[in-house]
């Protein structure tokens, strides 16, 4: 054996898969689910009863986390479907730059510069003005399936 310690730098998902299999029947509202390979939260669940062949079908509607489009999907409810993993990070924000993209602190000290701002209205407004201000900003950033958006703001006081 070698006396030589091994240092790997850590990656958050470790080449894990970007969703899990979970049964159509057990997943519920306020869940997540992967419809039309979109990640949803879902907001509306209706079964059916059985049918002829003995199958209850799940209706599901979902609503895309980083879009807010909604998609629909049936699938018998004994049926595996995928659902995201689905993670919130809060990161501060240290700079938006002119080609709207933002500078953001990780926990250890680093600084995250591949995120753009968000494309809804009211949120991008209350970050410009906030950061503007000079107020310390919080940013919460959601991330599934290899995607990452600003979704929430938290003001934690100024400067």
């Amino acid at each position: 054996m070698s006396d030589e310690e091994h240092h790997f730098e850590s990656k958050a998902d470790a080449g894990a898969s970007k969703t899990f299999p979970q049964q159509a029947g057990t997943i519920r509202k306020n869940g997540y689910i992967v419809i039309k390979g979109r990640p949803c939260k879902v907001v509306e669940v209706s079964t059916s009863k059985t049918g002829k062949h003995g199958h209850a079908k799940c209706h599901f509607v979902g609503i895309d986390v980083f879009t807010a489009k909604k998609l629909e999907d049936i699938v018998p409810s004994s049926h595996n479907c995928d659902v995201p993993h689905v993670t919130r990070t809060d990161y501060q924000l240290i700079d938006i730059s002119e080609d709207g993209f933002v500078s953001l602190l990780t926990e250890n000290g680093n600084t995250k510069d591949d995120l753009r701002l968000p494309t809804d209205e009211t949120l991008l407004a209350q970050i410009k003005d906030g950061f503007a201000e000079g107020k310390d900003l919080v940013v919460t950033v959601m991330s599934a399936m290899g995607e990452e958006q600003i979704c929430a703001l938290k003001d934690i006081g100024p400067k």
